[in-house]
């Protein structure tokens, strides 16, 4: 028999062993679920001290099919490990995987007897089983992974290589461990749900006297945004940093099934969490990591290219030091582009809180804010490197010129990301530090790797980026989106083709030089500037949104007519007369007009005397418990307007989870 044809057979092997695995666990979860875990008694191996059960119960009969059931794996794992001894060599990476996923069967079966023996099953509901589930989670994690390397690596001959990767590598390291903080997470959540059922959770969650697992539940969700979100623009940039199919094969699937597992997560909340959810959450949960390992298992195969390693440096002179690298690094963020996002976010913030926000809490926003913009801006600059290389305007960036390798740049940007993310979680609060990551992974993955190079549409779209400031600003005061944040928001993502299609007329030369499918370049002048009119209209008509909720007064409503009639006017004059100067003129002055109305709304908004807007002076309960510590705006504003504690106990956030040690919340 042909080799190949030996190996395709392994290959099916491995995966319906694969499949073996996930029903095993699915049925692992009804075991659990099903409070049946405690079926045979304290014995294990044996089933009530029988090696069959004689007249069992229901729960017996379950207990006892999962344990054989798992049981059956090990002669499987056992075979998997001899065929890969008698197909490959010594030292390869089947092997290995093998001999991987024969270890941690062993362990699965180990800490299968430690949960009955020491009666971490049924209704136990102490600390030591939440941890013993959680491990039990990984371990599986790792199980299925390993068996899953097992088939990648048997269809091909290349090697993994784990030297000058860049960044990449820690990168998707990073990733699988959030997934197994999320693995975590989730069995924790499970648990409450199945030991502690709760009519509102989140209500439950902020009494003292419920019981940890209650009180642990509602922070899951946002961590599985948030790491959804990570993993999203890793999965974006492992396409485009190592251009091979079987890496965006893999990346493709991994969003995917994260976005199943999203869907699948927010039915079963809805649904209370019956059990075939729970099941099929677990279930998607291990495709989940398998879809991860495997972009990393063909990201990193030798061979395969290393875009961000291309085009290292060459020393023509002294290394940057000191100032000047500095300097350097600082244009990596884009300064002078995050200035008016950075300022709409802080005016959001005096809106929301009708006042002076507190210098703490502006002073993190300022600074989280700008770090998680100069992070997108920075891996913008490596990504559209080729592109800026071809345009006279951006030819000097320090990713082009490379006095910053494009390894060097993504180091920083990720450090940029991460610090911004816990920053504005510390500071403000997990929903502020996940639209922050949010706005990143939208303009990075929709706008610069989707839309840019694709449709003259892409400004429309992904314009959205740069709507996402204030969302931030506002969630940082209030720990909510209300109707009036999202007009915000809607304002800058109308405004938007207005501001960068007047930029776009004056440059279009550039970007048809360098083939990016701007507005100007595809439609031509006169279709750009219809719809540079038409978009202001729309602007303008968004912008007496607030109005119309009533939730504004007359500075704000008399400085917003004038503004969007000298937007209009302006607009309408390029129209008839197209030409530079008044494509300047539109530009600078779009700039200008977004400035003053978030100014004057703010400035509306802390004068106001009217009533506070509904959930502006009390924090939601359940923003408090994840991760919102209103006591720290007590001081924003003399007058009593900010938030206090009162109302629903002490806030969690600046000191992380302090309630896993018993503080009242």
């Amino acid at each position: 028999m042909k080799q190949s044809v030996k190996i395709e057979r392994f290959t099916r092997y491995a995966w319906s062993v694969l499949l073996y695995v996930f029903a095993v666990v699915a049925w692992g979860a009804f075991v659990r679920a099903s409070f049946s875990g405690d079926g045979c008694g304290s014995h294990w191996p044996l089933c009530d001290g029988e090696v069959l059960p004689t007249a069992p119960s229901i729960e017996k009969l379950i207990e006892f099919s999962h344990r054989l059931s798992s049981g059956l794996l090990l002669p499987l794992i056992i075979g998997l490990v001899v065929w890969a001894r008698r197909l490959f060599p010594k030292g390869h990476s089947v092997r290995q995987a093998a001999w991987t996923a024969l270890g941690f069967t062993l362990l699965e079966a180990l800490i299968g007897a430690a949960l009955v023996r020491f009666g971490w099953v049924a209704e136990d509901d102490r600390v030591s089983r939440a941890g013993m589930m959680a491990f039990h989670v990984i371990s599986t994690y790792f199980l299925v992974s390993s068996i899953a390397v097992a088939a990648f690596a048997a269809k091909t001959d290349r090697r993994l290589e784990f030297r000058n990767q860049g960044p990449l590598l820690w990168a998707l390291v990073f990733g699988m461990f959030l997934l197994v903080v999320l693995g975590v997470s989730g069995a924790i959540s499970a648990l409450g749900h199945m030991l502690k059922p709760t009519e509102n959770v989140l209500q439950a969650a902020l009494q003292a006297d419920t019981h940890w697992m209650v009180r642990f539940q509602p922070l899951h969700p946002l961590l599985a945004t948030s790491i959804g979100l990570y993993l999203t623009l890793i999965g974006g940039l492992a396409i485009h940093l190592r251009p091979d199919p079987a890496v965006k094969r893999a990346v493709k699937t991994m969003v995917t099934v994260y976005g199943l597992q999203i869907g699948v997560g927010l039915v079963s909340i809805l649904l209370k969490a019956p059990i075939p959810m729970q099941m099929l959450h677990l279930v998607l949960a291990d495709v989940m990591t398998i879809s991860l390992v495997a972009t990393a298992y063909y990201a990193l195969l030798e061979g395969v290219p290393r875009r961000e390693m291309q085009f290292a440096p060459v020393e023509t002179g002294p290394a940057l030091r000191g100032r000047e690298l500095v300097g350097q690094y600082l244009v990596l963020t884009k300064p002078r582009v995050i200035s008016l996002l950075l300022f709409t976010t802080l005016t959001a913030m005096f809106t929301a809180a009708r006042g002076w926000p507190g210098l703490g809490l502006f002073v993190a926003v300022a600074l989280g804010g700008y770090m998680a913009a100069g992070a997108a801006n920075a891996i913008n600059m490596v990504v559209d490197r080729d592109i800026d290389g071809a345009m006279r305007r951006t030819s000097k960036r320090p990713t082009v010129t490379q006095r910053i390798s494009s390894a060097h740049a993504l180091r920083f940007s990720f450090a940029l990301a991460a610090a911004s993310f816990a920053l504005l979680w510390w500071a403000a609060n997990l929903l502020c530090a996940m639209l922050a990551l949010a706005g990143l992974v939208f303009y990075v993955c929709v706008y610069t790797l989707g839309l840019k190079r694709r449709t003259w549409h892409n400004i429309v779209i992904g314009g959205a980026a740069g709507a996402f400031p204030p969302l931030v600003g506002w969630s940082a005061v209030t720990g909510e989106l209300t109707p009036l944040a999202w007009c915000l928001f809607a304002i800058i993502f109308l405004w938007t083709p207005v501001h960068f299609w007047a930029l776009a007329l004056l440059i279009q030369d550039d970007y048809e030089k360098a083939g990016v499918p701007m507005a100007p370049v595809v439609l031509g002048e006169r279709l750009t500037v219809i719809q540079i009119v038409l978009y202001a209209v729309l602007t303008a008509v968004v912008s007496a949104l607030p109005l119309v909720q009533k939730a504004v007064g007359w500075p704000y409503v008399a400085s917003a007519l004038i503004l969007n009639a000298i937007l209009l006017i302006r607009s309408v004059q390029l129209y008839f007369h197209t030409d530079r100067p008044r494509a300047l003129s539109l530009y600078k002055y779009s700039m200008l007009y977004l400035a003053l109305l978030f100014l004057m709304l703010a400035i509306d908004q802390s004068v106001s005397t009217g009533p506070r807007r509904e959930g502006a002076e009390t924090a939601p309960r359940a923003w408090v418990y994840w991760g919102i510590d209103p006591t720290h705006r007590a001081e924003h504003s003399a007058s009593g307007d900010a938030r206090t504690a009162e109302q629903d106990g002490k806030g969690i956030g600046k000191k992380g989870m302090e309630w896993l040690s018993g503080s009242d919340i």
